[in-house]
């Protein structure tokens, strides 16, 4: 039952999603594609456990015992960051060049660097865990280092989703063509 309705800054139903709008700067970092479900889901999993320990925190510190509400409370704001962090991983473009944003590492390299980005079929990590699959991944090649790969169609984002992984890959390498062509 589709529900004709608009939302705050687009129509519900529109078909032009990859369409960008007039006022987009490509001077500010952006992440040409939407979290995915998984990625979601464990970070609303550790703010809901955050919740818990600051509800503990402050059961503590009605108690009487300041040190172990301290504690609590540190442990809360390390789950908050790690959830923030988490939302935040994935590939980021710019007109100044890419960003690479795992979970406690950042690599952000201009256009001049980036020598190819292409899609390959290869080993991939199952939602960044350690077992490994047949699948998609976007791989960046570099001058100068080794291949980085910048999204899988079994991560966080994509795992259930290839048509998203497609157009997430195909936009990534666009930005590439466009501003890699540059030098």
């Amino acid at each position: 039952m589709p529900l004709p309705f608009l939302t705050a800054d687009r129509a519900f139903d529109a078909a032009d999603d990859d369409v960008a709008l007039p006022f987009d700067d490509h001077d500010l970092w952006r992440r040409p594609y939407r979290p995915g479900p998984w990625r979601v889901g464990g970070a609303a999993l550790l703010l809901l456990l955050a919740s818990f320990v600051l509800l503990a925190a402050m059961v503590i510190a009605f108690a009487g015992a300041l040190a172990g509400a301290a504690g609590c409370l540190g442990i809360a704001a390390l789950l908050i960051c790690g959830a923030l962090r988490i939302l935040r991983m994935g590939a980021w473009v710019s007109g100044h060049g890419l960003r690479h944003v795992a979970l406690l590492s950042t690599t952000t390299l201009p256009w001049a660097e980036v020598k190819a980005l292409r899609t390959a079929q290869q080993p991939v990590r199952w939602l960044g865990l350690p077992r490994t699959v047949q699948g998609q991944a976007l791989v960046l090649v570099r001058e100068r280092d080794e291949p980085l790969t910048l999204l899988t169609d079994h991560n966080g984002d994509f795992l259930s989703r290839v048509e998203a992984f497609e157009r997430a890959a195909d936009t990534i390498e666009a930005w590439g063509a466009e501003y890699g062509a540059q030098r």
